[in-house]
């Protein structure tokens, strides 16, 4: 029974040595990614629970990682994916009045009319192109790391972003 338990204990929870390095990772990115997520689903309580939900998968999956150098991109696209998967379910595109979250006062301070504009803008985007929005400029990631996050090809991440741009600066053009 005690063999048991120990296997059973090894592929649930990371090795003691590997709990700092997991911290670490969540510590610093998992707020980052909230924003991100709040970016696609348009809901703060949404974006946490994604959030929540991807880094407790890798959470399980720990012990068993090869290379903890793609525990970022892993929980990134664990990410995305639970993102997709909350809108297939909504069946529906945000359309509510967005109102940015704010996570501290200082924010709040920074939060104008333009960028509420650019918020809603980017929420009409089809959800691919928000996406590689988010991706390539919130998160500053390389047309290769897009394109691993998305899980396309980088000729296919960048014209994603460049259709992205122009319907973006589309919607931002004053009305008429």
């Amino acid at each position: 029974m005690r063999r048991l338990w120990d296997m059973t204990t090894e592929t649930t929870a990371p090795r003691r040595a590997d709990e700092g390095s997991f911290s670490s990772l969540y510590r610093e990115h998992a707020l980052g990614l909230t924003r991100m997520a709040f970016l696609m689903v348009g809901d703060r309580e949404a974006a946490q629970d994604v959030v929540q939900e991807a880094f407790l998968g890798l959470y399980r999956r720990w012990p068993s990682l090869r290379d903890p150098s793609k525990a970022l991109p892993y929980v990134r696209s664990a990410v995305l994916n639970r993102c997709r998967s909350l809108l297939r379910r909504r069946r529906l595109p945000f359309l509510g009045a967005l109102e940015p979250p704010v996570w501290s006062a200082e924010s709040e301070a920074i939060l104008g009319e333009d960028r509420r504009e650019v918020l809603a803008a980017l929420h009409r985007l089809a959800p691919r192109q928000r996406e590689a929005l988010v991706l390539r400029y919130f998160l500053d990631l390389s047309e290769e790391e897009t394109a691993t996050a998305m899980g396309i090809s980088r000729g296919t991440a960048k014209s994603t972003v460049s259709r992205a741009l122009a319907s973006l600066s589309r919607h931002l053009e004053p009305q008429r």
